[in-house]
């Protein structure tokens, strides 16, 4: 599939990328002949069904995969040379928060790692809580926070050490639709004031409508983009937003898409 233009400069290049896992069983091809360009600060969601390789493609950007075929580029270098000069924070799907150290503590974890001084680590910590609304919450431990909060912790800690990228592994999933509004909101004012470059897997469609500049539809294994759907509506949204004409025109057709997806041969 021919890749959408991006205007802005190009943060992610995928050309003819392809990964398969070779298993006991055979061969399982995650990725086929993905082709994608992400500009600076763009946010940019990938939807698909279970198995589509949509999680495959974010961690082949995270160098955690390494693809068998094509070409993968970040911030114009090597996705290997990316890791290592820390150009993403990553976000799983669950908070993965050490219980034994507090909200601070784990915070400022990669910032002890990576060798950052007691003050500026002590900095770079406040502005980041402050950034996901949890001032004040540095002192307490993960247990006494609720998942919604723990999930705006590993965010904060993703962006401690101020990454131009954010990889996001469909880190509201587990959580309640009240909660996942809240958060939604939350990340789209969070992209504002950051202007990181994001991508964020789900398997919602109205979350991936409701955040994105871009939704890119992919197809079941092996995973493959069958549709990049560029967002009409305004970067400002808010959640009533999903009832307008505009928003449940680009809902229907990240919809067709999956399932145009499901009738393609593979």
């Amino acid at each position: 599939m021919k890749d959408t233009a991006v205007t802005t400069a190009p943060v992610i290049e995928a050309k003819g990328l392809s990964l398969t896992f070779h298993t006991n069983d055979g061969p399982v091809h995650a990725l086929k002949d993905v082709n994608l360009t992400i500009g600076k600060g763009e946010f940019v969601s990938f939807i698909g069904p279970s198995g589509c390789g949509k999680t495959t493609f974010l961690r082949c950007i995270a160098a955690l995969e390494h693809p068998t075929e094509g070409r993968l580029s970040v911030n114009g270098m090597s996705a290997d040379a990316a890791r290592q000069a820390r150009a993403y924070g990553y976000v799983f799907q669950a908070a993965g928060l050490y219980p034994w150290r507090t909200i601070a503590g784990n915070v400022k974890l990669p910032l002890e790692i990576m060798g950052f001084s007691r003050a500026e680590q002590e900095e770079r910590v406040r502005k980041v809580l402050s950034l996901v609304d949890l001032d004040g919450f540095g002192k307490k431990f993960p247990w006494q926070l609720s998942g919604g909060m723990q999930q705006r912790a590993s965010i904060a800690r993703a962006l401690a050490f101020d990454a131009d990228i954010l990889l996001m592994d469909e880190p509201f999933g587990a959580l309640d639709e009240i909660v996942r509004d809240r958060l939604n909101e939350e990340l789209l004012k969070l992209w504002a004031r950051t202007e990181k470059t994001i991508g964020f897997v789900t398997h919602s469609i109205p979350e991936a409508v409701y955040l994105s500049t871009r939704i890119v539809v992919m197809s079941p294994r092996p995973g493959r983009i069958t549709d990049v759907i560029e967002s009409t509506l305004p970067r400002e949204r808010p959640l009533d937003i999903r009832d307008s004409k505009e928003f449940i025109e680009i809902a229907h057709r990240v919809r067709e898409g999956l399932r145009a997806g499901h009738g393609d041969d593979v």
